[in-house]
């Protein structure tokens, strides 16, 4: 962070009076121009010093603030990343061959023949005849959103959809949404 030279150097009583900003006189009233502005040097300085300290404080601050949504936009990119990767993904599942109509909620098991054709299987690998040349993908689950999950992360998505679920129905729903000490049991 670039620091400001005149920040860590010792104020002259001119450069306080300048830095302070002092309120203007008004020759329209008649008090003594005297009397109002008399001062001692070190009230200025001090003032400088204060204000001098205000803008050290309140920079510091707004940096720590722009920190923190620089991070949040971080995540976000992220967050969209995951989500463009994970259609691009099921839009390849989609493309897959199959000779039946896939219904939400079943698991499917993807291979791939010698020619590179990929296919959708409701048998899974322990299921085939060894002799058939395939090589095997993995397993998914077709979501009700038309979306894949791989069979490894089932239990973490039901997790949380049972989560979801209970928010939805609960009376406190909202308190629930935003207690960010949930478990992933």
């Amino acid at each position: 962070m670039k620091r400001s030279s005149t920040m860590d150097t010792q104020l002259t009583y001119e450069s306080a009076v300048k830095k302070a900003q002092l309120v203007e006189r008004n020759p329209q009233f008649q008090l003594d121009p005297m009397r109002v502005s008399m001062h001692d040097e070190t009230d200025i300085i001090n003032l400088a010093q204060q204000i001098q300290t205000a803008d050290k404080q309140l920079k510091h601050s707004t940096s720590q603030k722009l920190v923190v949504i620089l991070d949040q936009i971080k995540m976000l990119q992220a967050q969209a990343m995951n989500i463009l990767k994970e259609s691009n993904e099921s839009r390849t599942l989609h493309s897959a061959a199959c000779n039946f109509a896939k219904k939400p909620g079943h698991i499917y098991h993807l291979y791939q023949r010698a020619t590179g054709q990929t296919y959708f299987s409701m048998l899974s690998p322990e299921e085939w005849n060894h002799s058939v040349d395939q090589t095997y993908k993995g397993s998914y689950r077709l979501e009700y959103d038309l979306s894949w999950t791989p069979i490894d992360k089932i239990k973490e998505r039901d997790d949380k959809l049972k989560w979801v679920e209970k928010c939805i129905n609960s009376d406190n729903g909202t308190t629930l949404a935003i207690d960010f000490n949930v478990t992933n049991n």
